[in-house]
């Protein structure tokens, strides 16, 4: 089977999974979203222990890391980076990466946020494969003869847009979404073809749905068991017997 479905913390469920070559985690935001089960609001120092835990953990699990959090918790981030490096020196390369979206949310008050950081923790002996992610370049599309007609590889500011309501990607069960488009990228830049992905926080199940276009095997985790079977009826995740937790496969 290719793709698995665990109902679960995460951070229980990954102590009995085999290591991945990507990782990619989009977690709760700690801002009070109203998700189905899981509460959204603790204290800022539990979470950023919490910040400190799944990257650390990981980092154990994955060849590469690309973690998406929102902005609030930038400086935070650079800390527990700064932490990983200092641990591991230069086995570890730590990039940091940007979501730019020009439809964000308004502030009446200040500068409105228009961005969502995309962290890329990586081994140093972990694969990147550019030429699965060349775009056109301007060259190509201005009709000079200089252009590489292969397209360029793009920087690291992922230009997505934010999936908001009437968006045709957006599932409405659940109260955030990444663009497809932005997981895309990351996974065919750091996944052989015969890698395996996992999402520790399969949300509306978007790391699958783009699994199953790039024919890529994927492990997901989530808390919520109504998010569990709304992914598994999309995608058509027969549930299997597991001991002490719903699992679904397909």
């Amino acid at each position: 089977m290719k793709y698995h479905l665990y109902n679960g913390d995460c951070m229980e469920v990954l102590d009995g999974l085999e290591p991945v070559a990507t990782l990619f985690a989009d977690p709760p935001d700690n801002l009070g979203l109203n998700y189905n089960e899981y509460r959204d609001r603790c204290k800022d120092s539990d979470y950023i222990d919490l910040l400190r835990k799944w990257l650390s953990t990981f980092l154990l699990k994955a060849k590469t890391v690309w973690f998406s959090y929102n902005s609030k918790w930038t400086f935070h981030v650079g800390r527990i980076v700064t932490e990983i490096e200092d641990q591991y020196g230069k086995q570890i390369e730590a990039k940091p990466c940007v979501q730019t979206f020009t439809f964000g949310q308004h502030n009446h008050f200040d500068l409105g946020n228009n961005h969502r950081p995309l962290l890329r923790l990586r081994w140093h002996d972990a694969p990147l494969f550019p030429d699965a992610i060349r775009v056109p370049s301007w060259r190509q599309e201005n009709g000079d003869k200089r252009a590489d007609p292969r397209g360029r590889v793009p920087g690291d500011v992922f230009d997505f847009t934010r999936v908001v309501g009437n968006s045709k990607q957006r599932r409405t069960w659940h109260p955030t979404q990444l663009n497809e488009g932005l997981v895309e990228r990351c996974l065919k830049f750091t996944t052989p073809p015969d890698g395996t992905v996992l999402d520790p926080f399969a949300g509306t199940g978007t790391t699958l749905r783009v699994c199953k276009r790039l024919n890529l095997r994927c492990t997901l985790i989530e808390l919520d068991r109504e998010y569990c079977r709304q992914i598994a009826a999309e995608n058509g995740l027969s549930p299997i017997d597991y001991p002490h937790r719903a699992v679904w496969q397909g």
